[in-house]
């Protein structure tokens, strides 16, 4: 690894565990410690069940350790209270998940534009990005639609552009592709790698995927709560 590069995020000793019953645990992470740098794109790896989305809810803030730290930039974001927390995961932090988890009553355009508002930006501003973006990722025509009149694969280019809205330091994909065919699938990965890159974003993606991993920078391997491997395959 280049240690001149910036890192974003900073993850030390990460552990986490879940209760089994009243004298028994889980332990799902066991001593994590990475690094993401800016500008890379990240991949992790790893069979199911070893904590990858885990770590990736931890990464993102959307769930604390039983011990360790993260920081994002400056912040080490769990000093912070929930509600300080949610505020800042809003404003820094994109997600994309395996399901969409779009609200059924509005539309894509307002879908997208709902962490910005959210953030009590300015609603013009807002829309426009969203419009913006809906364009970028080839749903012009689709914006005044609701989840229901979408394809899966439509569905889950909204949710990219909303990841996106509030031009985070870091995006963060669950297995962005994994409920879509092979023919949706590819054509998201390569519009994500397209988008990612033309702006300039620091990105992880848990999947499944060996041929979306092997278009990362860097590739990280998970087994058994650790982390078995971390190979870098091109400078972002």
């Amino acid at each position: 690894m280049d240690t001149k590069k910036t890192h974003i995020l900073a993850a030390v000793n990460i552990h986490k565990s879940y209760a089994m019953g009243k004298s028994s645990e889980l332990k799902v992470l066991k001593g994590i410690d990475m690094e993401i740098y800016q500008g890379e794109i990240l991949a992790i790896i790893g069979p199911s069940g070893v904590g990858k989305s885990t770590l990736l809810h931890i990464l993102g803030a959307l769930d604390r350790p039983k011990t360790g730290s993260v920081r994002i930039g400056d912040t080490d974001v769990f000093n912070m209270g929930d509600q300080q927390l949610a505020g800042f995961r809003n404003k820094r932090v994109g997600f994309v998940f395996q399901f969409h988890h779009l609200l059924p009553e509005f539309t894509a355009l307002e879908n997208v534009a709902m962490p910005g508002l959210i953030a009590r930006r300015n609603s013009k501003e807002v829309y426009q990005t969203a419009r913006e973006l809906l364009e970028e990722v080839g749903l012009e025509e689709r914006m005044e639609h609701r989840p229901r009149e979408l394809s899966g694969g439509e569905q889950q280019r909204v949710a990219f552009a909303r990841s996106l809205v509030n031009d985070p330091v870091l995006v963060l994909a669950d297995e962005p592709s994994g409920n879509l065919d092979l023919t949706n699938s590819t054509a998201l990965h390569e519009l994500i790698w397209n988008l990612v890159q033309k702006k300039k974003k620091t990105f992880v993606v848990v999947t499944h995927n060996r041929d979306l991993a092997a278009q990362a920078d860097r590739i990280i391997e998970l087994y058994d709560g650790r982390i078995k491997s971390n190979v870098m395959r091109k400078m972002p």
